[in-house]
């Protein structure tokens, strides 16, 4: 569920949300709980495992407002026995009342965007934290009963340097979570980022110091006991993210509110990405959306795309149901095999340590194109 809401705007970020919302904010909330009940209609079989509330900043949103949305849910979709529950805050959100307030409505995961512990890149980044806020958050959280806590973190920043991000790496493993993910800054367009980029305000991380930083995210989370299980993604104890493990295992799931995408098996679908333009549709009953039936040629290339990111890889036998692995393919896996970037695993083809450094250069390589 796509909140489009945030309080301010970071440098680098490019997805859809408003900062002047205060006006529709409950139309809004009435039109996302309505889209829920349309696809309910659609879906009516189906029963969630997950709920996820990203954004945006979902944490914006008043007690009451998140009670609307997840009641919505619940009046109009069978729940599974023990569904996860995510939040994404931020935490200067994470106060007492409201973390207190956000375990009684049954939210059982919080993803809290720390983003970085260095106050000059929280700074320019236009965080509305600082880093003590981001520990205090953290440590608040399982005061208030939060078992299960994932924290994000940006590498490949600008002037990052490799012990200063190994040491927030460390600060932040040391806090009571079970979940990181790490992300490499990319400077996207039409970002005040890019602009400053394009001045020269800002000088951009290098590739060769972002994979540096990549490698030290993995040795170091590797040593604290955090087993990557996707290439952004960390666990202790087993601490999967049930919601995004979904994706990568091609599992169903639906996309609510604006800019928000769906999948079924075989068709993906895409909200608009205008809060204006969403609420009028979804108040004359209809859908806002795109849809894209799926070649098999996509869906081949999708799996291999997604399924080599994760630890589990991409079986063959899926593969081999979208299209023939010709004699030209194989040749391509068997010479990726021996440059020691994949490793066959039973019926999966899985990236090697030195293969996750190049993992969507080595995805590309093996997509199919239809004639």
């Amino acid at each position: 569920m796509h909140i489009p809401f945030c309080k301010k705007q970071c440098s680098y970020c490019d997805f859809h949300f408003s900062t002047t919302f205060e006006l529709y904010r409950d139309r809004m909330v009435k039109a996302i709980c309505d889209e829920v009940e349309i696809r309910s209609e659609l879906n009516s079989n189906e029963i969630v495992e997950t709920i996820y509330l990203g954004g945006g900043t979902p944490s914006i949103l008043k007690a009451s407002e998140l009670a609307l949305i997840l009641d919505s849910i619940k009046n109009n979709f069978i729940l599974s026995g023990f569904p996860e529950i995510t939040l994404e805050c931020n935490p200067d959100d994470c106060s007492e009342e409201n973390l207190r307030s956000w375990k009684a409505l049954g939210f059982n995961r919080i993803s809290i965007g720390i983003q970085s512990l260095d106050e000059h890149q929280l700074d320019w980044m236009n965080r509305a934290h600082n880093a003590t806020e981001s520990t205090a958050a953290v440590e608040l959280a399982r005061q208030c009963g939060f078992d299960n806590i994932t924290v994000d973190l940006i590498y490949g920043l600008p002037n990052l340097t490799p012990e200063t991000w190994k040491e927030t790496i460390r600060k932040v493993a040391d806090l009571p979570i079970g979940h990181i993910s790490a992300y490499c800054l990319t400077v996207e367009e039409k970002t005040p980022l890019a602009a400053w980029v394009k001045s020269g305000k800002i000088r951009p991380s290098t590739n060769d110091a972002q994979s540096e930083q990549f490698l030290i995210l993995v040795e170091t989370l590797k040593a604290l006991g955090f087993e990557q299980y996707e290439i952004s993604n960390f666990a202790r104890k087993e601490a999967y993210s049930k919601h995004n493990t979904a994706y990568w295992l091609d599992k169903n799931y639906l996309g609510i509110g604006p800019s928000a995408h769906g999948y079924d098996g075989e068709n993906r679908y895409w909200n608009v990405a205008n809060n204006q333009r969403y609420m009028k549709e979804i108040e004359s009953g209809n859908l806002p959306q795109e849809v894209e039936k799926l070649s098999n040629y996509d869906r081949f290339n999708e799996r291999i795309m997604v399924g080599l990111r994760t630890k589990w890889g991409v079986s063959l036998s899926e593969l081999k149901s979208y299209l023939d692995l010709d004699p030209a393919w194989l040749g391509e896996v068997d010479q990726l095999v021996q440059d020691g970037d994949l490793k066959v695993a039973g019926d999966n083809l899985v990236l090697t340590e030195s293969g996750k450094l190049r993992a969507d250069a080595i995805a590309s390589d093996l997509f199919k194109l239809s004639n």
